[in-house]
């Protein structure tokens, strides 16, 4: 990670001219991309590094040639010699899902999303032209490969890790088919391929799109169906239906041609199923094989959204098998095996999570039944030996930094949360009253005041639990 700093430091100096003032790590999402901020002055920038030099190549050309046709992107301002580096315009922290989390479904909300999908209508048209398809990650055009590849994706990385008995071979011919039927060429123009509220930059009530490395030429009611059935946006069928008819007038404005809505919508409605089990394929892969928390919490919100779309839309008589896996899929059976269980205001559990100091001895339980976890930090790297971080604890972004980006603090905690997460749920199940969970390092001040925060904060995103936070080398609190 330092060796990855001071390459952008430098990257930066011969850009600016200048030393930076400050970068920081920004938290990533669910590429291998690592990407920074960097402060100077009044003027914020991004600096991505990225092994992918294939992928980087396609970012730094797309965002160069909608750029220079007036598109919402982020100008490229510098790249690295060696191509693993690239600096650009930092837009803000601000997502349109921030947003919308934040404000709920108000008119402004709505509004944004109106203008996401005019923007979108504008990229896809106006950015295809004079674009250099051959210069996509994979294939130019997004057509049956790239629908059966999706469907595979599903089927690997989420299907077949729910163990359901099903004819693998006729799944197949089924898929054949699907992809014939979803690559027919309609509306052909640039498909952002992950056109989602995540990767909508609102700044100054004005949007602007990132992350569109992926992209293809393809169908454009693809990246419509991405937005409006964004899992996590959790949108109205009347929004939907809404801002759904917004795009087509935009589109025929763009076009300056009358769109057969009823083929568009046709092709829409294929895609939505089509974007719905992407979705849950890379749940199932950054979850269940990368073990990322945020992506396991994700898939109940997956399934819920499939279950809404085959309340309304059937799938056809000619693949009968894979309709039988989707009416199970959505079923409660396999919905409960990713909800996990929650706490109510009169579960009696009460988790208490101490952080301590070795050197001044194990923290005391005065519960009946006692017992608990107690996890040894000694093993991670102490930004205590490093004098910037002496007089700081684990509650410092400095130090919490240091932790995440110089440390294997991230797979230690991914470890202890699939222990304790397996005793959390017996406890509440079984009513029980109380566990302790105890974090020690060497001086009770960083690794494990760093460990016992984000426990608490796993087990009450994750159960809703009551949480008991103490660190008995300081001042002790209850949140």
């Amino acid at each position: 990670m330092e060796a990855m700093q001071e390459a952008i430091k430098q990257l930066f100096l011969s850009y600016a001219g200048k030393d930076l003032e400050h970068i920081e790590k920004i938290p990533q999402s669910g590429g291998d991309r690592i990407y920074f901020r960097i402060k100077e002055g009044a003027d914020s920038y991004i600096a991505t590094y990225n092994l992918n030099l294939k992928e980087n190549e396609t970012f730094i050309y797309f965002a160069q040639h909608f750029h220079s046709k007036g598109l919402p992107v982020p100008k490229v301002l510098a790249v690295s010699a060696d191509q693993k580096i690239y600096l650009q315009e930092d837009l803000g922290a601000a997502s349109l899902l921030d947003v919308l989390e934040k404000e709920g479904k108000t008119e402004r909300v709505y509004q944004l999303f109106q203008k996401s999908l005019k923007a979108l209508v504008q990229l896809q048209v106006k950015g295809s032209e004079g674009l250099d398809f051959s210069k996509c990650l994979t294939s130019k055009t997004f057509g049956k490969h790239a629908v059966l590849t999706d469907l595979l994706y599903y089927k690997y990385y989420f299907l077949d890790t729910l163990q359901y008995p099903y004819d693998k071979q006729a799944l197949i011919d089924e898929f054949e088919l699907l992809s014939d039927q979803l690559s027919d060429s309609h509306f052909n123009y640039f498909m952002f391929r992950d056109f989602q509220s995540r990767n909508i930059v609102v700044k100054n009530d004005e949007v602007f799109f990132i992350d569109f490395q992926g992209g293809m030429k393809g169908g454009m009611p693809y990246d419509v169906a991405s937005l409006l059935w964004q899992a996590k946006a959790e949108l109205s069928n009347e929004w939907k239906e809404r801002l759904l008819n917004d795009y087509i007038k935009e589109a025929e404005i763009v076009l300056g041609e009358t769109i057969d809505t009823t083929l568009f919508k046709k092709q829409y409605h294929g895609f939505v199923l089509l974007r719905l089990l992407q979705v849950l394929g890379a749940y199932g892969f950054r979850g269940l094989f990368e073990r990322k928390a945020h992506f396991l919490t994700s898939i109940p919100l997956g399934l819920k959204n499939l279950r809404a779309f085959l309340e309304v839309h059937t799938l056809a008589k000619d693949t009968p098998v894979f309709a039988g896996i989707l009416n199970w899929m959505v079923g409660d059976e396999v919905l409960n095996r990713f909800t996990p269980m929650q706490a109510t205001e009169k579960t009696p559990l009460v988790v208490t999570i101490n952080s301590f100091s070795y050197k001044k001895g194990l923290p005391s339980d005065a519960t009946d039944n006692g017992g608990g976890f107690i996890f040894d930090m000694r093993g991670i790297l102490n930004p205590g030996r490093f004098e910037p971080y002496k007089n700081q604890s684990g509650l410092d972004k400095p130090v919490q930094d240091f932790l995440e980006q110089k440390t294997k603090m991230n797979t230690f905690l991914n470890s202890v949360w699939d222990l304790i997460d397996i005793t959390v749920e017996d406890y509440l199940s079984r009513d029980f009253k109380s566990l302790q969970i105890n974090f020690g390092c060497t001086g009770g001040q960083h690794r494990s005041v760093f460990a016992a925060e984000q426990t608490a904060r796993h087990l009450k995103n994750k159960y809703k639990v009551k949480i008991v936070l103490a660190h008995t080398n300081q001042n002790n609190w209850v949140k």
